[in-house]
């Protein structure tokens, strides 16, 4: 996730929420896999799936308090 693969940790994190939205341009797409590095892009995915998963629960077991 740094420079050295040839992609920003920025670039990543665009690519990745991208990803999550579907809305990758095609140019982006050819980047990241000629560019960058598989594991880059999985560990962030990882992680981004986890934040949003345990923001959903907190968000529901507050809405849900009595």
């Amino acid at each position: 996730m740094s420079q050295q693969s040839g992609t920003s940790f920025w670039s990543v994190l665009l690519s990745v929420l991208a990803s999550f939205f579907g809305v990758q341009s095609h140019a982006n797409y050819e980047r990241d896999f000629t560019k960058g590095t598989f594991i880059s892009f999985i560990v962030l995915g990882v992680i981004l799936v986890v934040l949003l998963v345990t923001g959903l629960m907190v968000l529901v077991k507050w809405l849900t308090q009595s």
